[in-house]
């Protein structure tokens, strides 16, 4: 199941609510966007570019002021431990314009990161209905780049074995970058050295081990702020495995 990040006062809803969410009438200069045709044309595009959706989980805040979804996709070979996810959020409240982010699953604990930028966001301006079908494309689009660079960089995480002195260091720069709140370290830690999940503890202390302490520690966070938690953390792991200069 879906682990979908809610914030404070969110809750999960099916799909019948999304389509049902009213929309706010529009003024000269903001043109909300319906939930539910944002998300509709995120699956349409999808199976365009033929991905499948194996799972979806969807929240609102605040009486449908904001939306909050993820989407499973399989990821083209079949593997059993990770796989895509597509982050989307969109408001009509203007706190924040509509978003989509592509992400990372890891399916034995669950947890949830997000590996490549932001590749939507846009303001609810006069023009957003004209945009957002070339926009949602080009995101979706770059799906098959992601998940081949999601393939590279799990491989070099699993190979890549860590010393306590290496990965507490990572720890600490994770936390001074503010790819990690000071008060989930004690999570990371634990994990780092006790896995809960045994498949975390059978090829001993990795790059994917600690990769893995961190999504722990994330869990139950923002999906809001995950998309950029999760970039400073590959940035920080990815040159300790020697994948960026």
């Amino acid at each position: 199941m879906l682990n979908l990040l809610l914030h404070c006062g969110s809750k999960a809803v099916d799909r019948t609510a999304v389509d049902d969410c009213p929309t706010p009438a529009r003024t000269k200069t903001w043109v909300p966007v319906p939930h539910t045709r944002l998300l509709n044309l995120v699956e349409r595009t999808i199976d365009g570019f033929g991905f499948q959706i194996s799972q979806q989980a969807h929240a609102l805040w605040g009486d449908g002021q904001r939306y909050f979804g993820l989407m499973e996709l399989t990821n083209g070979h079949n593997a059993d431990d990770y796989g895509l996810v597509i982050g989307l959020r969109n408001s009509h409240d203007k706190s924040f314009p509509a978003g989509i982010a592509i992400g990372n699953q890891v399916f034995c604990c669950d947890n949830l990161s997000f590996f490549g930028d932001v590749v939507l966001a846009r303001k609810h301006t006069r023009f957003i209905e004209r945009d957002l079908p070339g926009i949602v494309n080009e995101a979706v689009g770059r799906l098959n780049d992601l998940r081949v660079q999601q393939d590279q960089r799990v491989e070099a995480y699993k190979s890549h074995r860590l010393r306590d002195k290496t990965a507490h260091d990572v720890m600490i720069r994770a936390v001074e970058s503010r790819a990690l709140p000071v008060t989930a370290l004690p999570t990371v830690i634990q994990e780092w050295q006790q896995p809960q999940h045994e498949e975390f503890r059978l090829d001993g202390k990795t790059a994917w081990r600690l990769f893995n302490a961190f999504t722990e520690g994330l869990k139950g966070r923002s999906l809001t702020s995950l998309p950029k938690r999760s970039q400073r953390l590959h940035g920080l792991l990815d040159r300790v495995c020697q994948l960026t200069a």
